[in-house]
């Protein structure tokens, strides 16, 4: 006889908690994206004015800041529309996937200020440094602005993260452009917008690689790094009554949702000790690995344990008659 029951949780805060919080976002996204839409205009045609590849490099490094908030806050639109027809989850992973092509924009554009660093090097000209300085103040006081906004609610959510990262990532770019736009007008170092315009395509790269390494982890259903499935499994087994865990999967659908679902097979005599058996487990997995969806299936054992036989009964009868027959 098998007995199969399934029990499922959702740790999803209520409606009424999320919509704040998306309407939140959604304010600092437009407001990020207001700054940077306007500023890159300036500094774009002073880049081009000046003739600085940093300054030029950096505005560049704004658009794709721009687009990248865009994505942002289409992603967060989406996400926020409910479960129907096929798409179970709803639209969630959209965040994870603005989060990635965020992160390879970022490398696009360290490539491409690589590129065009090495062609300065090789065909230099004439940079007016004081109008660069002035237009990489600004963008600094931007920048700083903009991590001031986004920073307190970037901890838990993987897209306004890699917003933030590209402006992490062009507020060193204004630093540097900063040093760089000194140097010109004091000393009239020109290899100094050749040589920061490197230092900000290194900056970006790596910058992004984090974000592109985790949003696959998220697309390729990885466990998350906080959680450990051989320690999940071991709690389970700890509870009194959990024979065997069988089918054990842990994925993230965002940064804030974990799930869980596994086959357990369970020796509980009544349904109330099953109930009781799940209610802790419940309780268990999500104080101590943060879970916040648990669906387990429970099954009774098809046959009984068999008790470990002595090993003189173990043996085969005939065997050991003929074995007496020659002594």
């Amino acid at each position: 006889m098998m007995l199969s029951l399934e029990w499922c949780k959702c740790g999803c805060a209520d409606d009424d908690q999320e919509m704040p919080q998306f309407q939140q976002k959604t304010k600092l996204l437009w407001i990020t994206a207001a700054l940077l839409s306007g500023f890159f205009v300036v500094e774009w045609t002073v880049g081009l004015w000046s003739r600085s590849l940093s300054l030029q490099a950096d505005a560049g490094h704004m658009f794709s800041d721009v687009a990248a908030l865009v994505i942002s806050l289409l992603a967060s639109y989406l996400a926020q529309q409910p479960a129907t027809g096929k798409a179970t989850f709803g639209y969630q992973r959209v965040e994870v996937l603005a989060a990635l092509l965020n992160g390879l924009s970022l490398l696009a554009i360290a490539t491409f200020i690589t590129w065009e660093a090495i062609q300065r090097w090789q065909h230099p000209g004439a940079i007016l440094g004081l109008p660069m300085l002035v237009v990489a103040v600004i963008g600094l006081i931007i920048n700083l602005l903009n991590i001031s906004l986004l920073h307190p609610h970037s901890h838990n959510d993987l897209n306004l993260r890699g917003a933030l990262l590209h402006i992490i990532a062009d507020t060193a770019s204004s630093v540097g452009v900063i040093v760089a736009a000194v140097m010109i007008h004091l000393w009239n170092w020109w290899w100094a917008d050749v040589a920061i315009s490197l230092v900000v395509a290194i900056l970006t790269g790596v910058s992004a690689l984090p974000l592109v390494k985790e949003s696959i982890k998220i697309f390729l259903e990885y466990a998350p790094k906080t959680i450990d499935p051989v320690e999940v499994e071991k709690l389970i087994k700890s509870f009194p009554g959990v024979v065997e865990v069988e089918k054990l999967h842990i994925w993230t659908i965002n940064s804030n949702k974990v799930m869980l679902c596994a086959n357990l097979t369970v020796e509980c005599a009544t349904n109330q000790e099953r109930d009781r058996l799940i209610n802790k487990l419940q309780i268990h997995l999500q104080e101590t690995f943060k879970i916040t969806e648990i669906t387990l299936q429970l099954t009774s054992p098809t046959k009984p344990r068999k008790l470990p036989l002595h090993p003189l009964f173990s043996q085969d009868l005939s065997l050991m008659l003929a074995a007496n027959k020659s002594n």
